[in-house]
């Protein structure tokens, strides 16, 4: 599953800092000026893009609004209300949480749709491959009675609430809501703009995207990023438009990955097998309502590799797909769903 690094860069396209000056020039003299803020979240970036007037004091509330997120849900917050849950015996109390049950039912809606394909309880299983807060493997040979130990612990039914207490089914059970984490965060801010009276917009944390109204009438654009183990390289693959009120993420394999004794460990790993994942999906962009639900989807499709996750998305009249495959000889080729 994915974690907290910035591993796949959705390049914004066609932002403005301001409006023209005169008529005659791109854009006619009448477009609203548009409003960038750049800061640090989630163990990455957000960039926030919104037509209109400045808003008063909008970097404090955004990060207000995501650090009350990791104080419940971050891995990376030793004391967040995910660690206690993950550190106890056999459950904590949630209540007075305010995003701990809707991102449970988020993970529960996509774990049910996709067979159990996306997992937050995959967590022990993450840390045993090294991603997430675990350490990287010293060796490349696989115990795969120790992998069997750790898949008992996987399942979302081995989790339940209770009114507000959250029980686990066994002391081992872990839950990590990486996976959608950042696209979560996105329809916080995004929300938070609306409600502040500025609809159009486009929200993005570490290339987790979601459009708010319009640019001036014409749909905000974005890019897929070209599949390339080199971070520095970071060259479009396929610019499409975000229309109105949609989120568009992304997982991938290529950057988030180490080796060991010559054995690629990349971050996707199956809860079926337990095991990491490579497949020819190299890169699975989803489109969807909520960045959260795109975020976990995205996930999925790079579990079950590229003609299940088409199918996966056909199957969702919410849901397109932009896939980037590795082809039989080795050629960079493209999937998409009908709607794109």
């Amino acid at each position: 599953m994915r974690y907290l690094l910035p591993l796949l860069f959705i390049i914004l396209f066609c932002t403005c800092d301001r409006a023209p000056e005169k008529a005659g020039t791109m854009e006619p003299a009448t477009n609203a000026p548009s409003v960038k803020l750049v800061g640090e979240a989630m163990g990455s970036y957000y960039r926030i893009t919104y037509l209109g007037d400045s808003i008063p004091d909008l970097r404090e509330r955004v990060d207000s609004l995501l650090n009350a997120y990791n104080l419940e849900l971050s891995a990376w917050v030793p004391d967040s209300k995910l660690n206690a849950f993950n550190n106890s015996e056999t459950g904590i109390d949630i209540g007075g949480t305010d995003h701990f049950v809707p991102n449970l039912e988020i993970a529960r809606r996509v774990s049910e749709a996709t067979a159990g394909t996306y997992d937050p309880t995959v967590a022990p299983l993450v840390k045993y491959w090294g991603f997430g807060t675990g350490k990287q493997r010293q060796t490349a040979e696989i115990n795969m009675t120790e992998v069997n130990e750790l898949l008992r612990l996987v399942g979302l039914d081995k989790v339940t609430l209770e009114g507000t207490m959250l029980k686990k089914a066994l002391p081992g059970v872990e839950l990590d809501l990486n996976a959608s984490a950042k696209g979560y965060g996105v329809d916080l801010i995004a929300q938070l703009l609306s409600s502040a009276g500025h609809p159009d917009h486009l929200v993005d944390i570490g290339g987790e995207m979601r459009s708010g109204g319009t640019k001036n009438g014409r749909p905000w654009n974005v890019a897929i990023r070209l599949p390339d183990e080199d971070r520095k390289k970071i060259t479009p693959a396929g610019i499409l438009p975000l229309s109105e009120g949609r989120a568009i993420a992304t997982s991938g394999n290529y950057l988030a990955y180490y080796k060991v004794d010559g054995e690629t460990f990349s971050h996707t790993i199956n809860p079926k097998t337990g095991l990491v994942e490579r497949n020819r999906l190299l890169s699975a962009s989803v489109f969807a309502p909520d960045c959260a639900t795109a975020d976990a989807y995205a996930t999925a499709c790079m579990v079950v590799g590229p003609e299940r996750a088409l199918k996966l998305v056909e199957d969702n009249a919410d849901l397109e797909g932009y896939f980037l495959v590795r082809g039989e000889s080795g050629e960079l080729e493209t999937m998409k769903s009908s709607g794109l």
